[in-house]
């Protein structure tokens, strides 16, 4: 067995433990794009609990679990990139939305967002959602609102009794 077979066996095993941990990726047309900005990609990812990795296709293709949908099978042709997350996919979709309009160099080829298929015309719309934070807060917010307002309608008759009777004290003085 030759070192380079083994090397790429490594290597299909490495992705294959990355696609089996991440339940969410997008492929990147990886073309163009200097050092420097791949370097300051690759920050920004790992500032954010995310990854990238540069993949030869077939490599690849060998890696990818059964259970995937053969859409993105189809997607690995050319230079491709993988940027990986294990729980946010709203914030790499738009870390990655964000630094393609800075630099106009990349470009998403397709992706899978918590197990399901992304043709790459719908990444813009994930990269537009808010994040799943931000709608937790609402719901929180939505839920919790009308038990305020109904504390508050409760609370008003107390309080006020309590105004009269602090009047009717000043009055009697």
């Amino acid at each position: 067995m030759s070192v380079n077979r083994e090397t790429k066996e490594n290597q299909v095993q490495d992705l294959k433990a990355r696609f089996d941990q991440n339940n969410t990726f997008y492929l990147l047309d990886y073309v163009n794009i200097s050092v420097g900005k791949s370097s300051e990609l690759r920050r920004q990812l790992r500032e954010n609990d995310c990854s990238l990795r540069v993949v030869k296709n077939r490599l690849a293709l060998r890696a990818l679990l059964e259970d995937f949908p053969e859409d993105i099978r189809e997607s690995f042709q050319g230079p491709t990139a993988v940027a990986f997350t294990e729980e946010n996919p709203i914030g790499l979709a738009r870390l990655l939305k964000d630094f393609i309009a800075q630099n106009k160099i990349l470009k998403v080829k397709a992706g899978i967002v918590e197990g399901d298929f992304l043709a790459q015309d719908r990444f813009k719309e994930i990269a537009s959602l808010t994040s799943r934070k931000d709608l937790v807060a609402r719901l929180g917010y939505m839920m919790a609102y009308p038990l305020t307002q109904f504390l508050r309608s409760l609370k008003a008759p107390v309080t006020t009794l309590g105004s009269m009777m602090s009047q009717l004290k000043d009055k009697k003085e």
